[in-house]
């Protein structure tokens, strides 16, 4: 985004920082910019929109590790609310920008001892302990946060990423299903809970992974790995002598799901006389199989 600062007054600045948060963007760099050039020195005639623009500006100064100007802004925020644990929760972040992990650790420390249903300090630990590469550490705590807050999607999810990096497939496979409990209508959850389960391998697990794939294919049709998906299950499945009076059933459904692939592939496709792709990402499928003992 190019701003003529020039030409801005500090009330054509205010209002462009009021459009941002609202629309929920950080533009980090053009903010700054801006603070330096425009508003900094005007900041006191933006009335009550002063202290949403100086917490603004202090995000901004860290993304662009702006630190001399974090400072400056978190100072002034500090002056008027002493002992605020909204301010504490910005020089806890300005040490995490620095790497001084142990100071921001002793600052969010106090929050949550002074707030224990305050779930960001919680939430921000964890992060630095994966800064730190204490995955390990990282996911013990993160255990506990979500004994207290175990309606956290976001931290169930990053749970199962966690797990999944340590190849423990099961435990991942769980909190997926607990993501699932609180949005049953998403087909990315199902989709990435079937590609869990699919990884795990075995015939009841891949049965399930089908189970999953089927239900991401019903709330979108268009879902593209969830036919994939279907695709492996039932060649799996077909190979395997647990399921041999369901073969011509899977196998049936296999070549289905690889036309609805290719048929997609050919409405989507931008490539004209894509034929020969077509046949190769067929073939390439074919040879993605997990084959059973």
């Amino acid at each position: 985004m190019s701003l003529n600062y020039e030409e801005m007054s500090w009330s054509d600045v205010r209002d462009q920082f009021r459009k941002w948060r609202e629309e929920t963007g950080r533009h980090s760099e053009e903010v700054v910019q801006l603070w330096v050039a425009v508003l900094e020195d005007k900041v006191h005639k933006t009335g009550n929109e002063r202290h949403l623009i100086l917490e603004q500006v202090i995000i901004a100064a860290l993304d662009t590790a702006r630190f001399d100007i974090a400072t400056q802004c978190t100072k002034q925020l500090a002056l008027e609310f002493p002992g605020s644990l909204r301010v504490m929760k910005f020089k806890a972040m300005r040490y995490e920008a620095l790497e001084q992990y142990d100071e921001a650790d002793e600052v969010l420390d106090v929050i949550i001892a002074k707030d224990e249903t305050n779930a960001a300090p919680r939430k921000r630990k964890i992060a630095i302990l994966k800064a730190r590469g204490r995955r390990l550490d990282a996911i013990k705590e993160l255990n506990e946060y979500l004994k207290k807050f175990m309606s956290d999607q976001e931290a169930w999810h990053e749970l199962c990423s966690m797990y999944l990096a340590e190849g423990e497939f099961g435990k991942a496979a769980f909190c997926m299903e607990e993501v699932l409990l609180h949005n049953p209508h998403s087909h990315l959850i199902h989709q990435r809970l079937a590609e869990i389960r699919y990884t795990m391998g075995g015939v009841e697990n891949v049965e399930t992974a089908r189970t999953y794939y089927s239900q991401a294919l019903k709330l979108n049709p268009h879902n593209l790995r969830a036919l994939y998906g279907i695709y492996l299950c039932c060649n799996y499945l077909a190979n395997s002598r647990a399921v041999s009076s369901k073969r011509k059933e899977l196998q049936k459904l296999g070549q289905w799901a690889l036309e609805q692939v290719s048929e997609h592939t050919t409405k989507q496709s931008t490539i004209k006389n894509n034929d020969k792709l077509i046949l190769s990402l067929e073939a390439a499928l074919g040879n993605l199989e997990i084959k059973s003992n």
